[in-house]
């Protein structure tokens, strides 16, 4: 006679949500990496196959002519990439410095008015972005910053703190203290034990900070629109628009994929690179109490 197991319809049933999980998970990732495919391919099309209508998905044959119709806009695709990558620098470098020391300041030191710093900070977030353009873009003027990728970087700089100094206030407040006294009792002081301890152990929170600040600076647009009034000194977001408004009304659809791509791939492979240290850095400090 034989025995039935009674843990064997469970079993069925765990292997069928699995089976369902792994098919909506595929879709779903199709769906998402699909428009990110269509790019890549339409900019390895020759210039006339990429204008073509109806379009094609396949290239009939690989073709760079459209980075190459990209690299002779305007200044060139390398200058618009390094005005990008140069705003992003100081957007980044600035974020995290000032982030790192703000959320170290605020996790372990009580002075007067903290909690009313703290959440002014964050009340920039409820602020509409637009609202703040003009009189951030009159600040500048009277710096002297007015037309300058620095200037730019700044004013990134500052839409980004809120995030940052939230992300590193609450990864210094995992770290128990007593690792800092230990440093404490060895000679170190408050930047020693900041630098050589705590700041090794809230690295994945560092890392999110200048991930989302690049991301951010890199893909910006309303704000290098304001600030910027030189075509040489436009970003990458602002030369796309430039080629994507065309020659007398006629755009170039294969350039213009071109251009996608070449913003598109350095946030994909940072984000690559850094998604382990991007999801223990979310999990540690923005999801903290």
């Amino acid at each position: 006679m034989a025995i039935r197991n009674p843990s064997a319809p469970a079993t069925l049933w765990s292997g069928a949500k699995t089976g369902a999980f792994h098919l909506v998970a595929g879709v779903l990732a199709v769906l998402f990496l699909f428009p990110l495919l269509w790019a890549v391919l339409n900019s390895l099309k020759s210039p006339t196959e990429a204008n073509a209508s109806p379009p094609t998905f396949l290239p009939s044959s690989l073709s760079l002519g459209n980075y190459e119709t990209l690299g002779k806009f305007g200044a060139g695709i390398a200058a618009y990439t390094g005005n990008s990558l140069l705003v992003a620098l100081v957007t980044v470098g600035g974020t995290v410095i000032i982030s790192v020391l703000a959320g170290y300041g605020f996790s372990r030191y009580e002075f007067r008015g903290k909690n009313l710093t703290f959440v002014t900070i964050l009340a920039i977030l409820m602020v509409p972005y637009a609202t703040m353009l003009l009189p951030l873009y009159l600040l500048l003027g009277v710096l002297g910053l007015q037309d300058s990728l620095i200037g730019l970087g700044l004013v990134l700089v500052m839409f980004q703190l809120p995030f940052g100094v939230l992300i590193m206030r609450n990864a210094f407040d995992s770290i128990p203290r007593e690792l800092e006294e230990a440093a404490f009792l060895d000679g170190a002081g408050a930047f020693g034990a900041l630098r050589h301890v705590s700041l090794r152990i809230v690295t994945p929170g560092v890392v999110t900070v200048g991930l989302f600040a690049f991301l951010a600076s890199w893909n910006e647009f309303l704000a290098p629109l304001i600030f910027l009034n030189t075509g040489d000194k436009f970003t990458l977001p602002l030369m796309l628009v430039s080629v994507r408004e065309g020659t007398f009304g006629q755009i170039d659809f294969g350039a213009l994929q071109a251009g996608i791509v070449v913003a598109m791939v350095p946030c994909v492979v940072l984000y690559l690179v850094l998604n382990r240290y991007y999801v223990t850095g979310l999990l540690n400090g923005a999801l903290r109490g």
